[in-house]
């Protein structure tokens, strides 16, 4: 009688989720932006994110916020981007600014400054 194994059943389980959800829909994830990204576009990502979510979403980037050192503008976009992807649901399609974010499956968060994250 052949064996038959059970992994590939439960890795397809895992990634389809129920009623077809993605696995990053389950998964504790971040947004944030690509390392390869102009300075232009992380300023209109920032600004994007922001002004589209409450505006006490970005206070911690403002200056003397736990996320305003060190003056990083890369940081600042992500921050901003992260707060939006987790506002509007944590969808792929909440991160992708132009193809410019990108979903992190490991904590940004550094020092004082918390990034949210589910």
């Amino acid at each position: 009688m052949a064996k038959c194994s059970i992994l590939p059943i439960l890795v397809l389980l895992f990634f389809s989720g129920p009623r077809g959800a993605s696995a990053v829909e389950y998964m504790k994830t971040w947004c944030i932006a690509k390392p390869s990204t102009s300075k232009e576009t992380l300023q209109n990502n920032a600004q994007y994110a922001c002004n589209n979510i409450n505006a006490m979403d970005c206070t911690a980037i403002q200056e003397g916020g736990p996320c305003s050192e060190p003056n990083d503008l890369s940081l600042y976009a992500s921050f901003a981007m992260n707060a939006y992807y987790q506002a509007k649901g944590r969808h792929y399609w909440n991160c992708d600014f132009g193809n410019s974010g990108l979903i992190s499956l490991t904590d940004p968060s550094y020092g004082s400054c918390t990034y949210e994250g589910e």
